[in-house]
Order: C-alpha cells, then sequence, then structure tokens
C-alpha cells in the first residue's frame, strides 16, 4: 500500500503517539508511507526567520531502525496567527501535490485543518480517507476563539471520513456526539512494545546517575508538562512530607517545566526532585525501571483530559509499574478496578496515596496486575488491525 498521513503537530519533536508506531511499522512490512506535517513548535525555538520553506526529508525512522518513512513539511508564516492562515494555502498545495505525484492507495489524518482539507482531496479523487483521533484537538489549540472553528472543521471531517478510528470508548462516544456515523466508526486502541517495556530492564544505572539510592521512593511522570498536568500540586506535597527518602522523577518538558523549577529551588528540593528534561524514547524503559511508582495526577476536571488514555499509561503498566491517576473518566472506562491503577481524586492526594501502597506492601501485587492487562495490546496487535482497516476502506472504495 502507498500511504499519506497528514497530522497539525511536529513529527519529529513530539511523541512517540499513535502514529509514529503505526506507521513506522507498516513501512518496516514493506508499505510505502509518507507524512505531512506541522512545524508546531516553531515559536519555542528562539531566533528564527519569518518564513519557513518546504523541507522533505527521506527515510526518517524515529523509534524503530529500518523504517524509511518521507517526511514533507510545508513553508509557513513564522508569524502569530498567520502561521494558521499561511498553513492553509501550503497544506492544500502539498496535499493535492503529493495525491497526483504519490497517488495514495489511503489517506489518514491526525489533526483538524490539515486534515479537514486532506478529506476534501481525498472524497474529490475517490481515494478512502481514515480520520483517526487520539486527543480533542481543538481543546488543545491554545487560541480559544479559535475552537469553534476546529471543532466546526472537525464534525464535517467525521461525517465524510470512510472510517473513523478512535483510541478509547469515551472518545468513541465523544465523536459520535460530534456526527461520526456509528456504523464507521471503530476503537482501534494504544499499543504497547511489549519487548522494548520489559519489566525486567535494571534501572540501577539510571537511579545512580541521577543521585537515587536503593531505599528512596521514587514516584515517576513522563511527558509534556502542561499546567494541568498536576505535577506543580504533587511537588508542593512532597515539599509538605518529610522524608528525605520520597522522590520526585520527572522526564519530559513543556509549560509547567519553569514553575516546578521554581518550586524545587524555593522549596530546597533538589535532592527530591528530578527534572531531567526531554530524554530520548529508547532511554525510557530504564527510566521507568528506576522508579517505584508512576503517575497520571492531571486535573480532573480537565476537559482536555475526559476522553482520553495516554500511551503512557501502557508503557508504565507493561513495566510491571502500579499507577496512580486522577479519576479521569476514559482511563477509568478502559481500566477499570483491580488492573494495577489506583485512583485518586485530585493530584495533592499522590503523595500520601504512595506512601500508603508502600506501607501495605502492594507494590508488586499491582506491578503484576498492570502487566497482565497490558500484555494483550502489543504493537504487533494494532499494527495488524490497522492494516486490516486500510485494506478494507480500499477495497470499498
Amino acid at each position: 500500500m502507498k500511504i499519506l498521513l497528514v497530522q497539525d503537530t511536529d513529527w519529529l519533536l513530539r511523541g512517540p503517539h499513535q502514529q509514529h508506531h503505526l506507521i513506522e511499522r507498516l513501512s518496516l512490512r514493506g508499505h510505502e508511507v509518507r507524512v505531512i506535517d506541522y512545524e508546531f513548535l516553531w515559536r519555542t525555538q528562539g531566533k528564527r526567520e519569518l518564513r519557513s520553506k518546504r523541507q522533505v526529508l527521506g527515510n526518517v525512522a524515529r523509534f524503530y531502525d529500518g523504517a524509511q518513512v518521507m517526511l514533507i513539511r510545508p513553508g509557513i508564516l513564522k508569524i502569530p496567527w498567520l502561521d494558521y492562515v499561511s498553513s492553509l494555502f501550503s497544506y492544500r498545495k502539498e496535499i493535492n501535490h503529493q495525491i497526483r505525484d504519490f497517488r495514495p492507495d489511503a489517506t489518514v489524518g491526525f489533526g483538524i485543518l490539515g486534515t479537514y482539507l486532506t478529506m476534501r482531496a481525498a472524497k474529490k479523487n475517490s481515494i478512502p480517507f481514515v480520520y483517526y483521533w487520539i486527543d480533542v484537538l481543538h481543546r488543545l489549540i491554545p487560541f480559544k476563539l479559535l475552537h469553534p472553528i476546529a471543532k466546526s472543521l472537525e464534525r464535517k471531517t467525521l461525517r465524510q471520513a470512510d472510517k473513523v478510528l478512535v483510541i478509547n470508548e469515551k472518545l468513541k462516544d465523544y465523536v459520535q456526539g460530534l456526527g461520526a456515523p456509528p456504523e464507521r466508526t471503530q476503537v482501534l486502541g494504544a499499543g504497547i512494545d511489549i519487548q522494548r517495556f520489559d519489566p525486567l530492564a535494571k534501572g540501577d544505572a539510571t537511579r545512580q546517575y541521577y543521585g537515587l539510592t536503593k531505599e528512596d521512593i521514587v514516584l515517576f511522570f513522563m511527558g509534556w508538562l502542561y499546567q494541568f498536568s498536576g505535577l506543580k500540586e504533587v511537588a508542593l506535597q512532597l515539599a509538605r512530607i518529610d522524608n528525605p527518602h520520597l522522590k520526585l522523577l520527572i522526564v519530559g518538558e513543556g509549560n509547567a517545566y519553569e514553575s516546578l523549577q521554581q518550586i524545587r529551588e524555593e522549596h530546597n528540593l533538589k535532592d527530591r526532585i528530578v527534572l531531567t528534561g526531554k530524554k530520548p524514547y529508547q532511554e525510557i524503559p530504564e527510566f521507568i525501571a528506576a522508579s517505584s511508582i508512576c503517575l497520571l495526577p492531571s486535573y480532573p476536571d480537565e476537559r482536555i483530559m475526559q476522553d482520553i488514555v495516554p500511551i503512557k499509561m501502557y508503557e508504565y503498566m507493561a513495566m510491571k509499574k502500579p499507577v496512580i491517576a486522577t479519576r479521569l473518566p476514559g482511563v477509568m472506562r478502559d481500566f477499570g478496578e483491580d488492573n494495577g491503577v489506583v485512583y485518586i481524586d485530585k493530584p495533592e492526594e499522590a503523595v500520601t496515596k504512595a506512601m500508603e501502597l508502600i506501607r501495605s506492601g502492594r507494590i508488586e501485587e499491582l506491578g503484576q496486575k498492570a502487566r497482565s492487562f497490558v500484555e494483550r495490546y502489543g504493537w504487533e496487535n494494532i499494527t495488524d488491525e490497522f492494516e486490516r482497516v486500510l485494506q478494507k476502506v480500499m477495497k470499498e472504495k
């Protein structure tokens, strides 16, 4: 198959997300894949030109050696607001060019604007179009004035898609509420690289490097540090508990990074809060192995988190680590009770709940339950199903 995927974020600097795993694995199976992405993080990259030129990168492989993904990045105006306007024209031009030049057998969208344009072009050229939802993306747009416009584009795209895939049951309910036809909507959940996230992996070297001892209880979080991630509340609660062996290890970057640094300095927590910044995906299993308990302490009433299940949950659990999570509807629906996830009502409770689990001696038991639960979600199985979906929509088209 020849597959064209379009997304509204940075393929190289964000993730890994669902699409990275699926597309690179399809490439390894011999399918020819091209990705059109968007330089989403240009505002954070310091000195820059006012306009970026179109870029084409061949044989991109972020997470799987041997994958060959061609990445195309249309040029944009690097001026706030005008970047969105300019991308409307550059995206449309590039999508149409790829359909004429590449002649894909199927198109896939992971976004809003680029995905809408892909759907339009695919319909015009009688090419199957699959809309894949891993998040409620219009809620993530920083300019709230654009939310109604983005939501309207999502509705139109959902109604016209040949197939709508969602990452969990809660998100399925949401997209059907927006107009996705139930008979064309399917859950294709998150996956896990069972071999990479091996619970036998050792975290001793990581602990030693960051000054963590064998006696330390290490609470762990990884991923993009949103303001609503709940980590500031966890850090402040840590400061209130006088236990030098209770530590917080955070891997990632994002909006809350500076606030966490400030809390670390003001409360003299240099030895108890470790901020590593972003780390290569290949190193993540060692960081999880170095932890005692993993966290997903996001604000439970944050709209962005209501309908999603982050892939990090599967990666935590595959490493036989219990997870303390706030009562997010998507997470609770997918993982339920007694599967290695322990729920709290608010982020501030994460530290005391962790201490309670340590005292109860249930860490190993919960970790085993977590691993048993996620073993059925290997990426090979998810990729098999994704491949079947694409082949089916091609046949039906």
